[in-house]
């Protein structure tokens, strides 16, 4: 098994191992190849920093290398969160030119946009945008400014390993996705996960804050960095565990806590739905529909957006047609669901809500954002 320095997440004396993403991978691939390439000698051993900041000491596996252009191959290991692509090799094929100019394309095994709402234009390869970035930026740190480089990625176990995912239902075909915002795969065991969540919430209570943003993930924590201009101390990664972390923030004694998220996980929130993983409910487009409904939409929207495979496919919908009024009232919805489940607390904390979009753009919150962002500007750190 590679070596690596990704580290662990204890639970009750034990520890659950961490792993690596495709996007990890597919980058430490890249970069080994364009070493090999540059050096004119197989390399057995790379390095690569996450974007979560991690180093990564990755085992390079059949490194071939043809004059101006190398292969390699990295092993996908996701720690104790086994998943589709667990064990399966992600390779690289790096070409230098003299074009000064870095192309990136997926091949044999990588999945196909066929249909809007990812973030990716229809046609293109399913690599993510921040395996993009990670990829292109490790092959020009080793070739320099002046030399060019035609990547490839392909995973010939890519497509018969796609089977088990869900990459059907969001219109990619052909094979995986090279996927990953930290470059690290968080264990999946879930108490432990909780847990180690629930930490990060006691620690800035210790430190004296009494505000608390929880986001889903990596995307919110940017927004409101760039759009709350907040630097993020009093930010939380609460996953899918949205009414766990809730409870955890009141148990605390935190007297302010705001939701913010892109509208995938938290149009759930509105119906009821505090845990957000797809395996435990869904509803998004039912969500979506019925609001609209109650807001006089037209049926011919109602149905088209019924018919989205994705939240963001149903946004640009809804926002073609005039109706994107919708997403306010839904954190609006979101915090009356918040202030039901906690009915029974004494002193419960005010809540707000706010969701975006792909780009960063506020969809909808539950109050005037300016108010919000001034009543967070005030606590200590935030």
């Amino acid at each position: 098994m590679s070596e690596q320095q990704a580290d662990c997440v204890w639970h009750k004396g034990k520890a659950y191992r961490k792993g690596y993403t495709t996007g990890s991978c597919a980058t430490a691939a890249a970069k080994v190849a364009a070493l090999m390439v540059l050096r004119q000698h197989v390399i057995d051993q790379v390095s690569i920093v996450t974007p979560s900041g991690v180093t990564l000491q990755l085992s390079v596996e059949m490194p071939m290398i043809e004059g101006q252009q190398a292969t390699a191959a990295i092993r996908k290991d996701g720690g104790d969160d086994v998943d589709a692509t667990h064990g399966m090799l992600i390779f690289a094929r790096v070409q230098l030119n003299d074009s000064g100019v870095i192309t990136l394309c997926g091949g044999n095994g990588i999945g196909k946009v066929t249909r809007k709402g990812i973030g990716l234009p229809i046609g293109e390869s399913a690599i993510n945008r921040t395996p993009r970035q990670t990829i292109e930026a490790a092959v020009r740190e080793v070739i320099g400014t002046e030399r060019g480089a035609d990547i490839e990625i392909f995973a010939p176990e890519g497509e018969e390993r796609a089977k088990k995912t869900y990459n059907h239902r969001l219109g990619i075909l052909g094979g995986i996705s090279i996927i990953g915002t930290t470059g690290i795969v968080m264990p999946m065991s879930e108490e432990s996960w909780k847990r180690s969540l629930a930490l990060e919430l006691e620690m800035k209570r210790a430190a004296g804050l009494d505000k608390v943003i929880l986001v889903p993930g990596n995307h919110g924590e940017r927004f409101v960095r760039e759009q709350l201009q907040l630097d993020g101390e009093c930010v939380v990664t609460m996953s899918n565990f949205v009414g766990y972390m809730i409870q955890e923030a009141v148990r605390l004694e935190y007297r302010h806590i705001v939701l913010i998220g892109h509208p995938g996980k938290l149009v759930k929130i509105a119906a009821g739905i505090f845990h957000t993983h797809s395996h435990i409910a869904d509803g998004r487009m039912e969500t979506l529909v019925a609001h609209l409904a109650l807001m006089g939409a037209p049926l011919e929207l109602l149905t088209a957006v019924s018919l989205c495979d994705t939240t963001e496919a149903a946004l640009e919908i809804i926002t073609e047609q005039g109706w994107q009024s919708v997403f306010e009232r839904l954190a609006i919805r979101i915090c009356e669901r918040i202030e039901e489940m906690l009915r029974f607390t004494q002193s419960p904390p005010k809540c707000d809500a706010i969701m975006f979009s792909f780009d960063n753009q506020v969809l909808g919150s539950n109050r005037p954002i300016a108010e919000i962002a001034q009543d967070l500007a005030g606590e200590k750190r935030c």
